[in-house]
């Protein structure tokens, strides 16, 4: 068990302990994107194609195998805006564990329907995570239940981490490295895991403008709570917990720099993934991508590691984004190629 703050040691510890239920992705050269950033190279590590649909199941299965047999046998709990709860009750059902998730109103319908079509007993509480999470800490009391929460604990941040193992053993010669950021247990993972290799590595997080929690907190230096606005990236909406320990003086420790994104740039990052990789990213995953799009950041000459961390988005929602692109792509199209107005006697 982990105590206090993770280390690089714990990453390590935690990689071999999730190798059963994890796979190990690739890395994806994308160089369309690298060509429009003027980058010497750009990656993708696409954790959308992970178990589950996203990098939550690593720290889910960190935190659940590292339980004794009379917690697992008691049952875990926890609360989420979809992609941990869904994690959850994966390597709950794996492993034959009882699981409890608490969502919030706010989460989408089709979330809630996947967490229970793997076996959870999913409850909705409250109108934000901040309410889940209140009622979550009340049935955990209630039934003794044991936690596995979404992102402030050492031990899922060490699951979070082993993807920044991945990408420097794949890749050494990275130098900057573009993460999604809400609660923070991905961005404090990589970041600490990354530094700890090689402190040269830019690390970034890229936050959406409509709710930056981590960013508001990290100005008042203790947790904001920030109103929770309908967003494509839904999973990275909600706080970063009351009581946050772990998260926030870790982010603020290794992370670099910070981005914000909006609607119409994640949208872009969809698209772009979806032409040129034929990938099904959700919105939280394509803040990265979005990011670079835009040139929100300079990596020029730069050999750039992008995280896709997840896939779960509504079927009808997606396909809109998409066609919305190809739409604006065609007009694009239709306004090169428009013939030019001739005016007498100007060539």
């Amino acid at each position: 068990m982990i105590s206090s703050m993770p280390t690089l040691h714990d990453a390590y510890t935690a990689r071999a302990r999730i190798r059963s239920l994890i796979r190990k992705t690739p890395l994806l050269d994308a160089a369309v994107l690298a060509r429009k950033t003027g980058a010497r190279g750009v990656v993708f590590k696409p954790e959308c194609l992970q178990n589950t649909g996203s990098f939550k199941i690593r720290g889910a299965a960190n935190k659940i195998l590292s339980l004794g047999d009379a917690e697992k046998k008691t049952g875990v709990i926890t609360f989420s805006t979809g992609n941990h709860g869904k994690a959850v009750a994966h390597v709950a059902h794996t492993l034959g564990i009882p699981a409890v998730v608490c969502l919030s109103e706010h989460v989408a319908p089709y979330r809630a329907e996947r967490i229970q079509a793997l076996g959870a007993e999913v409850v909705r509480w409250g109108r934000s995570q901040d309410d889940a999470e209140a009622h979550y800490h009340e049935m955990k009391a209630a039934r003794g239940l044991i936690p596995v929460v979404p992102f402030d604990d050492p031990i899922i941040i060490a699951g979070q981490a082993t993807i920044a193992l991945e990408i420097v053993a794949d890749l050494p010669e990275i130098q900057v490295l573009l993460v999604p950021l809400s609660g923070g247990g991905l961005l404090a993972g990589m970041a600490l895991a990354a530094k700890a290799i090689n402190p040269a590595i830019h690390v970034v997080g890229i936050s959406l403008k409509r709710s930056p929690a981590m960013l508001e907190s990290l100005k008042a230096g203790r947790p904001v709570a920030v109103e929770e606005k309908d967003s494509i990236a839904d999973s990275l909406l909600g706080g970063i917990g009351t009581t946050n320990r772990y998260t926030l003086p870790l982010v603020e420790k290794y992370v670099d720099e910070h981005l914000l994104v909006s609607e119409d740039e994640i949208k872009d990052g969809m698209f772009s993934v979806f032409e040129t990789h034929r990938l099904i990213i959700e919105g939280a995953a394509a803040v990265t991508v979005g990011a670079l799009l835009h040139q929100k950041i300079d990596v020029r000459k730069k050999m750039v590691g992008v995280l896709l961390s997840g896939s779960s988005i509504d079927s009808k929602a997606y396909l809109s984004i998409i066609q919305g692109g190809l739409d604006g792509e065609e007009r694009k199209k239709s306004d090169l190629e428009a013939p030019r107005p001739v005016r007498k006697g100007i060539p």
